[in-house]
């Protein structure tokens, strides 16, 4: 399913690159540092670096694919590991439907892409702390995206984070985190499985300095090299899909003696 996941969304991405038809380039993203292109791709960089979170997903869905390899959540419900996996093949495509175009429709698919992971991550977290199943993360889910885009789509100027998109997302990581915390918390009490950290840990580290190089790679930054092969904000990508896989890594060693 990952695999086919990837391969139609990445085809529909192009063919409508292509095709034009997500609509005129509006200048959607053009805050990040590097420079628009003539063609169908407008920042290359900024675009290809997001096959990373596509590798990131098949990645994901190769190890959840070996048995014996998911404990807690992920074990009991095997479909959710599934079900990351895709997501994180999607925010490839997400990404680059937006730095490709150009486009509204393009930035409104690269902030889905991005509440869809952030959904998850507070959704499995909620799940998890309410001793609930697969039908409470789908409940989480669906009301943490409508969140998200309802604060896209609201706009609005925000310090350092650009807009309010941007900042729903960064909240709801945060809640995420507090959520597996607390897990933790509650693991090292006997009273949950116990939570291996050191994925998680090293997701967070990752993020932190993904984040840390995406404020480099603006428009107005003074390490904006417009017309540079590598961009930082391609870094953001690149470090982002690995934390991706780290939190996976991290879902997956739940309650398992030591880190799979």
């Amino acid at each position: 399913m990952t695999g086919v996941t990837a391969v139609l969304s990445l085809a529909l991405v192009v063919l409508a690159a292509r095709g034009g038809w997500f609509g005129p380039d509006v200048g959607r993203g053009d805050g990040f540092c590097e420079a628009a292109h003539p063609g169908w791709v407008r920042q290359p960089a900024n675009t290809w670096s997001n096959l990373g979170f596509v590798l990131a997903g098949l990645a994901v869905a190769w190890h959840a694919s070996r048995p014996g390899r998911l404990g807690g959540a992920l074990g009991a419900h095997p479909g959710l590991a599934t079900a990351f996996a895709v997501l994180v093949v999607l925010l490839g495509p997400g990404s680059m439907a937006m730095h490709a175009t150009q486009t509204d429709v393009g930035g409104h698919l690269d902030l889905l892409s991005m509440f869809l992971l952030s959904g998850f991550a507070v959704a499995h977290g909620v799940m998890r702390w309410l001793r609930r199943g697969p039908g409470t993360l789908a409940s989480v889910f669906v009301v943490t995206v409508g969140i998200g885009m309802a604060g896209h789509f609201r706009g609005g100027d925000v310090p350092v984070l650009g807009h309010l998109g941007n900042a729903v997302f960064a909240v709801e990581l945060w809640v995420a985190i507090g959520l597996e915390v607390a897990l933790w918390r509650r693991g090292r009490r006997g009273d949950g499985p116990a939570q291996d950290l050191r994925f998680g840990i090293g997701s967070v580290a990752t993020l932190a300095l993904a984040f840390a190089i995406w404020t480099t790679g603006m428009r107005d930054h003074p390490w904006c090299r417009p017309e540079a092969l590598l961009q930082q904000h391609a870094v953001w990508h690149a470090l982002d899909a690995l934390a991706a896989y780290l939190l996976y890594r991290h879902y997956a060693a739940e309650g398992r003696p030591t880190a799979a």
